[in-house]
């Protein structure tokens, strides 16, 4: 089947343009026709899987139409073994979200439409090889975020104590109006980061091109990648939630509905680290390569700091939303080891983080849908009730903890190998720390919320999962423990784009010991 690629972006789209004709009054139409359009993107994914040569490697099902070739812009989709796995990734975060929102009652066609605009966006940027359209799908799927929290996300209570005490009174901090301006001026900063980076690539290509591969090929000037590299490594990374750009992200998680905190921690913040390995390692090596173990130091900064935010956190979105900030430090260090076996674990982690936190968002949707509360403090005894969401949620937090079996332990064993045969070996451990502490704050949630005695009162009769909701813990909770037991259905894509990428960089390999998975 050809043109996969581009159905599977516009898929979503051409449904969210369709609800525009649908009634307002016809809620279960426009639930159907949102679920057809998620549904399409994750089979037409499926089939990019199934159709890539893993043995050929390189990019594939190509597909190529001129836009201002004047300029060098063509609308260029293609895929390697990074884009399918995490093309999957998306596939299955976006058709779990849909289901996720079913039950969202205001405004429910403008919700639904901008969840599947966004989505679109995402599936571009993993297939884009134009640096022009690939920032032009990055915009797409980051600006919805805006309405997206600021009109169906919630505002919580944040006490105003220390000596900012009037500047966050000021700000409304906690109102989910504050976290949407947040999160889409740090991202527009970002974004303009990004912008001038690849107007440098495109003014020193000698070509005048946006095209990645031959951008891949060009040897720019050490003086350029080394302005270059920094502005891809922030400006993405601000949407990776590298410390201290981070700050956005714990609000936007605590306001945003669940569908959107699911695509959110589970695809967002991905793009962002696949922007720093794809155009940040591949297109500038040099430059990376020296700029590596200051990327890898912020990143440990990130796992640590991540880690013992969340534990010192009492509501239950914010403790998974610092973990996300933990997690995606992770995959920063992975990435700073220029080494496969840290490449493929930071790949490995951006499924298996991205799965994991769909699945934790999923359930705490749940729970405040009956309990009407985050608050750690005020639950208890849940398991009494709510069995099956005490039971994903515990398997969800022993992914988070990296225990052997699950996709987190498989994604954490090869960021930390690749961290420990590389030349900065001591990464490893201070990464093991973060893990130890990720074991410590998870399990005394997980604990304090379900593990304990039966609940009382208004808690006593709260309702397990029904009907559309048992998709997402299933889908998810299924996925988890896969692709920790089988992790060669992803690896063997991840693996090839890894090798593949690192083969052309001898520079790299040079710097960086090349450990195989």
């Amino acid at each position: 089947m050809s043109h996969l690629l581009a159905i599977t972006i516009a898929a979503p789209a051409i449904a969210g343009a369709l609800l525009l004709l649908v009634p307002s009054s016809a809620r279960l139409a426009m639930r159907v026709v949102s679920l057809i359009g998620a549904v399409i993107s994750l089979v037409t994914a499926i089939l990019v899987a199934t159709q890539y040569d893993r043995a050929q490697g390189g990019l594939q099902l190509l597909e190529t139409v001129p836009l201002v070739p004047s300029l060098g812009i063509h609308l260029k989709l293609a895929v390697d073994g990074w884009g399918v796995a995490l093309l999957l990734l998306t596939g299955i975060i976006i058709v779990a979200g849909v289901l996720a929102s079913w039950t969202v009652a205001r405004r429910d066609k403008e919700f639904f439409l901008l969840l599947l605009v966004l989505v679109a966006g995402v599936f571009g940027v993993f297939v884009a090889q134009d640096l022009f359209i690939f920032f032009l799908f990055y915009e797409i799927a980051v600006l919805p975020m805006y309405l997206l929290i600021g009109i169906w996300g919630a505002s919580h209570k944040v006490p105003a104590e220390g000596p900012f005490t009037f500047t966050w009174k000021r700000f409304d901090v906690g109102s989910k109006e504050y976290a949407a301006m947040k999160l889409t001026l740090m991202l527009l900063v970002g974004s303009a980061a990004i912008l001038v980076a690849m107007f440098l690539l495109w003014a020193n290509s000698g070509a005048r091109t946006f095209d990645m591969q031959v951008l891949e090929q060009t040897k720019f000037p050490i003086a350029v990648q080394h302005v270059v590299f920094p502005l891809v490594w922030l400006g993405f990374g601000t949407l990776a939630g590298v410390f201290p750009f981070h700050t956005w992200s714990p609000d936007g998680h605590a306001s945003a509905p669940t569908a959107v905190s699911m695509l959110h921690a589970g695809v967002l913040m991905k793009l962002g680290a696949f922007g720093v390995l794809r155009i940040g390692m591949v297109l500038v090596p040099d430059a990376a390569a020296w700029w590596a173990p200051i990327v890898g130091a912020v990143a440990i900064v990130n796992v640590l700091y991540g880690a013992l935010c969340a534990a010192s956190q009492k509501d239950l979105k914010y403790i998974i939303a610092y973990s996300s900030v933990s997690h995606m430090g992770v995959v920063m260090l992975g990435i700073a080891t220029m080494n496969a076996a840290g490449w493929n674990g930071a790949v490995y982690q951006m499924v298996a983080h991205g799965i994991m936190t769909g699945l934790f968002f999923a359930l705490v949707g749940l729970v405040y849908e009956r309990a009407h509360t985050r608050a750690i403090a005020k639950m208890g005894g849940f398991a009494h009730t709510m069995p099956v969401v005490a039971g994903f949620f515990t398997l969800a937090c022993l992914s988070s903890l990296g225990l052997p079996g699950t996709a987190g332990f498989v994604a954490e064993f090869m960021v930390f190998a690749g961290a420990a045969k590389g030349s900065n070996w001591w990464w490893a451990v201070p990464g093991v720390l973060g893990a130890f502490v990720t074991a410590v704050y998870v399990l005394r949630a997980c604990k304090a919320i379900f593990w304990g005695p039966p609940p009382q009162g208004e808690f006593a009769h709260l309702e397990d999962v029904r009907r559309t909701e048992w998709a997402a813990p299933l889908v998810l909770g299924t996925l988890l423990v896969v692709f920790g037991f089988w992790p060669r259905l992803l690896l063997d894509f991840i693996d090839v784009a890894s090798q593949g990428y690192l083969g052309r960089l001898p520079v790299v390999v040079a710097l960086a010991q090349v450990v195989s998975p």
